[in-house]
This record gives structure tokens, sequence and C-alpha cells, in this order.
């Protein structure tokens, strides 16, 4: 997008009247100024289990990742994440994308980088989704995530 200067002077003498007269202003944000964390195309899913399977416990969880790497907890690099597995649980919403993702038996954290895992499930049916997480456990806004699967275990 090509922004003028005639446009920025007169978008800055609209905010000046508005703040002038009392009322709040912000600039818009335009969609190709705002960056994305993740190059287009990234994509978090899980190869195994299939969606609908039916396993035994302990079940073994492949995560698959297209279009970014993958990098530690604590790691600051541009376009990469560390898994975070999701367990009968649903993505963080609103401003629970500001805060790091919590450690317990729903959100299971692989803070050194593990593309797989090996998790006790008792017999029933349960989701599992992938959610990717920067150096700080914080998904981004928009969370890069996996489809979320249902399993049943026998």
């Amino acid at each position: 997008m090509r922004i003028t200067q005639s446009a920025t002077i007169r978008s800055a003498t609209l905010a000046a009247a508005l703040m002038l007269a009392g009322a709040s202003f912000a600039m818009p944000v335009q969609a190709e100024e705002a960056a994305s964390p993740w190059p287009a195309g990234a994509e978090a899913y899980i190869i195994s289990p299939a969606d609908g399977a039916t396993v035994k416990s302990p079940v073994t969880v492949l995560f698959g990742l297209k279009g970014l790497g993958v990098a530690p907890a604590g790691v600051e690099k541009a376009k990469t994440g560390h898994h975070h597995l999701l367990i009968d649980t649903d993505l963080p919403k609103g401003d629970e994308l500001n805060d790091p993702l919590p450690a317990d038996a729903h959100h299971i954290h692989f803070g050194g980088g593990q593309t797989q895992t090996t998790v006790e499930l008792t017999p029933g049916k349960h989701t599992l989704q992938l959610i990717m997480g920067d150096a700080g456990h914080v998904p981004h806004n928009p969370p890069l995530a996996s489809k979320k699967i249902t399993i049943t275990v026998e």
C-alpha cells in the first residue's frame, strides 16, 4: 500500500482535530502492514494417530510442521516456535493469547523442540490438538494450531 505525503498530512490534521475535540482516535491498521509471525502457508498438524482412530494407551503422538522451524523454548528466532499438545481442551482465545500457555495435564509443553510424545490416556474419547508457542510459551495471535482430532482409547 502506498501512502502519499498529502494523505499523511490530512490524517495527522484530522487526528489532531479529533483529539482537540476530546475524541479518541486511532489510525486503522492496514492488513498488509500487520506482520504475521508465521510464513504464508505455515501449518501445524498431527501425523499420528489419525482422526477417529481407536488406540491403546500409552498413545504415541507424532507432530507435523510445515513452512517454519522448531526452536526450543527460550530461543528467540524469527519464524520458529515449539509445540504444545492440548488434550481434552480448547484453544486459547482473546486475552488468553497474550499469556504463556499453562503447563498441566491438558497443556503439555515441548520446549526442547520435541516432535513426538507418548501420553497415558484413560479409556474413552479424547481430543488432541497442537498449538505453536514462541520462546516464552506464548501462542501467536492468530494462533498456529492443528486441526483438533478425536481418538478413542480402548
